[in-house]
């Protein structure tokens, strides 16, 4: 099965991009990105604080069964462009990545289709190919699915 999201990674370059076209209309696409409650339900973390606003921060947390922690990832919103732009900083808890910057421009396609594009850049080279060695493709697929089939449901 074709995945939906596609993920261009070129060879010794630090960055990738992820695109995507959702049955959504941009507004709705746009608020899954931006509205923490929507956040919460497709990608199944905690939203601890979303400021979406220019020089905003952000912090995500997910725990396993038993409470511990299993991932938690923040960063500085440095652009915020209702229904047309986020750029923020990424950075993940625990792990020996460093931080990245994500470009998210979101695109309408038509009245009942939009589009997300994403400029991933990794402090190196050798840092975003480990990041492509995990589950990644796989993981922002299945992320973009159920954030499709939850925010599908407020159109």
């Amino acid at each position: 099965m074709e995945l939906k999201t596609k993920v261009h990674a070129e060879e010794g370059k630090q960055d990738l991009t992820i695109t995507r076209e959702f049955d959504l209309p941009l507004e709705l696409l746009f608020k899954a990105f931006s509205e923490p409650e929507l956040i919460e339900q497709w990608m199944g973390t905690k939203v601890l604080k979303l400021e979406s606003k220019k020089y905003g921060s952000w912090q995500f947390e997910t725990k396993d069964p038993k409470g511990n922690v299993a991932f938690q990832a923040g960063g500085v919103i440095h652009e915020f462009v209702p229904g047309r732009k986020i750029t923020r900083t990424f950075e993940m808890a625990n792990t020996p990545f460093g931080v990245q910057l994500e470009i998210t421009e979101f695109e309408k396609v038509t009245g009942d289709t939009s589009k997300v594009n994403m400029h991933v850049i990794y402090e190196s080279v050798a840092q975003r190919d480990e990041v492509l060695k995990l589950p990644f493709t796989q993981g922002i697929n299945w992320a973009h699915n159920r954030l499709e089939e939850v925010v599908g449901k407020l159109k």
